[in-house]
């Protein structure tokens, strides 16, 4: 039995593309896949430590294994507490809407949780940084206002899915798979509709050998 873990960066739920898409998904994975476990979690919903000046304390303490606090020593297993959900496990589905040509600011802050030293990437002079995440597939399934394709104008203000695959890739990801809903308003109400409806046959495809 595997655990596919199905995290969605949207506060909008019923009304977000990238979340209908990625439900899809996994409605498609579960049929696939009967006796696996999904964990979905909502970042607008759940709550998440913040990493603000007592847990960047208590990271630089505990892991350099220096004196720390009662009041740090918490503030760092909650940290950690983020971290090994998520490492525990063994397939991703992330539905990430794109806000101000990036990733919303809770996605952002769950991401800055989990690349930690030791535990998502590790660093030698040898070897320089190395990824702890590998052999684990993810699916990111981005949804955005306007188009953003290969080679066109507008590619160089993507930091939705430039920075999405670059940190994935740091923390060891090798396998990462990306459906888009794209336009979602730039061109009116169809052809958001119908974009959605095509990424949805895509994803649930995608389940099927995932």
């Amino acid at each position: 039995m595997s655990i596919l873990f199905y995290l969605q960066a949207s506060p909008r739920i019923g009304r977000s593309h990238s979340i209908a898409v990625a439900d899809a998904f996994v409605k498609a994975y579960k049929e696939n896949h009967p006796h696996d476990e999904i964990i979905t979690r909502n970042l607008f919903r759940m709550h998440l430590p913040a990493f603000d000046g007592l847990a960047v304390s208590a990271k630089y303490s505990i892991l350099h294994g220096k004196h720390h606090s009662e009041e740090e020593l918490k503030a760092w297993e909650d940290v950690e507490a983020v971290i090994n959900e998520f490492k525990s496990a063994d397939k991703y589905v992330v539905a990430v809407p794109m806000w101000n040509f990036s990733i919303p600011y809770r996605l952002k802050q769950y991401i800055d949780l989990l690349v930690q030293p030791g535990y998502t990437f590790s660093y030698t002079a040898e070897e320089g940084y190395k990824g702890m995440i590998t052999d684990k597939p993810i699916l990111i399934v981005c949804a955005r206002g306007g188009q953003y394709p290969p080679g066109g104008d507008a590619e160089s203000i993507d930091f939705q899915t430039k920075y999405l695959h670059f940190i994935l890739g740091f923390m060891g990801f090798n396998d990462i798979r990306t459906v888009l809903v794209e336009p979602t308003l730039e061109e009116g109400p169809e052809v958001a509709r119908k974009k959605r409806e095509n990424a949805i046959v895509g994803a649930v495809e995608m389940a099927c050998t995932f």
